[in-house]
């Protein structure tokens, strides 16, 4: 699914105050940092992601995530990736999008 830039402006915004949800650590991309990612983003639709280690490895990694996780990427700043999954039953009280008046 792909995101619109327009959308992608609304989310940037959105997520602007969102603190990382997940980290993901040396060890890299692990069974346990994928199904966090799955829960956070079917509760949350919208969230922040920390990344450790270089430039190359953070992008991959990250497109990584967005596969097995069928997510889109928002943005990567620094070691911060913000990214996107629409909720099939959002929850007004968790969904970062409903909350700040993205969506809804």
């Amino acid at each position: 699914m792909a995101i619109s830039t327009k959308e992608k402006k609304k989310f940037r915004a959105a997520a602007h105050h969102l603190k990382p949800i997940v980290t993901v650590g040396d060890k890299g991309l692990t069974a346990n940092v994928t199904t966090e990612v799955n829960r956070a983003l079917h509760d949350h639709e919208l969230i922040k992601v920390r990344i450790s280690g270089g430039r190359e490895h953070r992008q991959q990694v990250v497109k990584d995530l967005c596969e097995k996780t069928a997510s889109d990427l928002v943005q990567l700043v620094g070691g911060v990736g913000v990214i996107y999954k629409p909720s099939p039953t959002p929850n007004a009280r968790l969904s970062n999008l409903i909350r700040h008046e993205v969506i809804g």
